[in-house]
């Protein structure tokens, strides 16, 4: 064997090797991508959902409960309407009180949100209690949270390691408010009115990567009454529950 011929064959090893180490190098980072897309993936949009839900439901509980302790005067929601006997024969929801209450919060939670997305938490009309949990330099940029990667591991001592994926969120569709009314039997002639306010909001959660659209709804109780008396075998209200929508550009 020549000189010539055995440094060809070297050099084809070589290629032989580089191709190798090429295919494997494709080989794994297709595995990789495959682990992320059903492991990985779906754990951290399932935290980054629970994160994003547990965070608009402070926002939602807030707006509608500031509006009860700013001295809501829940006589006016709805109108008891009375036989020539004076026993109570109905229960009417005044559309133009409640209309008027659910524009105000719907548009208190909307801002806020907005707020939330672009990062201009100083905007935030609601209390330090409620992000008092959160990173305000992460808020500042639009993070609402960060995913340690270790997460994917669902193991307490390496849940914290490794480098954190930024969590946002973006809304979107539009947020539906509605009020109803449950009434429940409460003594002998007597029944109690609970008057709840319905709030339902879309919202996108994202990743650097992924997204995932999720609805949270929240049923906040704002007012209680006891009815005295004969108490009417049906409310008008109830299946006309005033609804407010507002789009969202």
């Amino acid at each position: 064997m020549n000189r010539f011929t055995y440094k060809k064959k070297i050099e084809f090893k070589k290629r032989n090797v580089i191709l190798m180490i090429f295919i494997m190098i494709i080989i794994s980072i297709i595995i990789v991508f495959n682990f992320i897309n059903k492991r990985v993936t779906p754990l951290f949009l399932d935290l980054a959902e629970s994160e994003t839900e547990k965070l608009a439901t402070l926002i939602i509980n807030d707006a509608v409960g500031k509006q009860v302790s700013d001295g809501l005067d829940s006589s006016l929601l709805y109108n008891i309407n009375k036989d020539s006997k004076g026993n109570v024969s109905s229960i009417d929801f005044n559309s133009i009180t409640v209309n008027k209450l659910l524009t105000i919060i719907t548009s208190s939670i909307e801002l806020n949100l907005k707020y939330l997305e672009e990062g201009r938490i100083d905007l935030l009309n609601v209390p330090d209690s409620v992000l008092i949990s959160y990173d305000k330099k992460d808020l500042k940029k639009g993070i609402i949270y960060k995913i340690p990667s270790g997460a994917v591991f669902n193991n307490t001592i390496l849940s914290n390691i490794g480098p954190k994926v930024p969590v946002r969120l973006n809304l979107v569709g539009s947020i539906t408010s509605n009020i109803k009314a449950k009434t429940t039997n409460y003594g002998i002639n007597n029944a109690l009115v609970e008057v709840y306010v319905d709030i339902k909001v879309t919202l996108e959660v994202i990743l650097p990567y992924t997204k995932r659209k999720t609805s949270v709804e929240s049923s906040i109780p704002i007012a209680l009454k006891m009815i005295q008396g004969s108490v009417p075998s049906y409310y008008s209200g109830a299946n006309t529950n005033p609804s407010i929508s507002i789009p969202i550009e």
